[in-house]
């Protein structure tokens, strides 16, 4: 056997090999890094938690009020508000640092790889990031609406039955509230007035200690035998957990790319069962979302599309062009004889 000293290649192989230690002390330094920066992203979140906290929440008052329904949201613990808030500072930091830790990653594994393996991350990160973007605002802006619309719409209609009616007696004179679609610019103690906006009937009283004058509210509800008043915690876990699965849902493309390269399946092939995956997308969307009709199927069609840009991606991207690089040409067979 040959001695690094008098074999070149294993001389430069020893070289190249990181002791078990240094492995330990890079990886304490990548994460410390990466805390550094975690740490001032937290602070910032926790200082905007309660504007955080008021986008989360925007579509289920905005579904309660178009319903004319009141939008506000029940707290039922003391620490409830601020639990939830310090929830979303958590998963918003996360969020926000992500593309820090995984860099930081990146440093620690890329000495490892090779040129060619090193292609094949370049394009996966950047896809799934932009995936999982995707899938947060294809929640929000679109299904999220809709999905609280159908169980707001369903619920108001349970045990709706109308309320008996008598003659009124005479001498009842009923009073009349004046019907706003804002607050009133200047306000006194005693006013009282309905706000067709907020679906709220409002109040002014004289200020706490001396203060200026305050609005009471007591938000209205339709005659119905369910109340739809949601807490905050339970509505906000709902949302993060529903942004979760669509984010992993949201992954396809990737996940078809991933396999395709590995050679573990043949996306052309599964081209011949589209019946199946679709099959495949309803269950996922059933199993995704809390099963409405309207969320399952509109997290399915969007599944289906994502496998078939998978494909689409597996085809301009085959792993032989991503390996030797893009621009490049092919080499010769035997040019690594040479």
């Amino acid at each position: 056997m040959f001695s690094p000293k008098h074999n070149p290649a294993a001389h430069l192989l020893a070289e190249a090999v990181m002791p078990f230690g240094d492995h330990l002390e890079e990886l304490r330094k990548r994460m410390i890094l990466a805390l550094i920066a975690i740490v001032p992203l937290f602070l910032v979140a926790m200082g905007f938690s309660s504007q955080l906290l008021d986008v989360v929440i925007a579509p289920v008052q905005r579904a309660l009020n178009d319903a004319g329904l009141a939008s506000q949201l029940i707290e039922t613990a003391p620490a409830e508000t601020f639990m939830t808030a310090l929830r979303l500072s958590v998963v918003g930091t996360i969020l926000a640092g992500s593309p820090w830790i995984m860099f930081q990653a990146w440093l620690f594994v890329a000495p490892g790889l090779y040129a060619n393996e090193r292609r094949f991350v370049y394009i996966l990160l950047p896809l799934s990031a932009v995936l999982t973007l995707s899938a947060v605002v294809f929640l929000y802006v679109v299904l999220m609406p809709l999905m609280l619309s159908f169980f707001i719409g369903f619920g108001a209609t349970v045990s709706n039955s109308p309320a008996k009616t008598a003659p009124v007696p005479e001498g009842v004179v009923f009073p009349s509230v004046p019907l706003l679609g804002a607050d009133p610019e200047t306000i006194e103690p005693g006013m009282i007035w309905y706000n067709t906006d907020l679906n709220e009937l409002r109040l002014v009283v004289p200020g706490h200690k001396g203060g200026a004058p305050e609005v009471l509210a007591a938000p209205m509800t339709r005659s119905a035998g369910i109340i739809q008043q949601y807490r905050v915690a339970e509505y906000t876990k709902m949302f993060l957990g529903l942004a979760m699965s669509f984010s992993v849902g949201f992954q396809t493309p990737a996940v078809v790319l991933l396999l395709g390269w590995v050679g573990i399946i043949e996306p052309r092939n599964l081209l011949k069962y589209r019946r199946h995956v679709m099959m495949v997308c309803l269950v996922l969307g059933a199993v995704l979302t809390p099963a409405d009709p309207a969320s399952m199927i509109l997290l399915a069609i969007p599944l289906y599309f994502l496998f078939e840009l998978g494909v689409v991606l597996h085809r301009l991207l085959p792993a032989e062009r991503v390996s030797r690089g893009f621009g490049r040409k092919k080499e010769p067979a035997d040019a690594g004889d040479e």
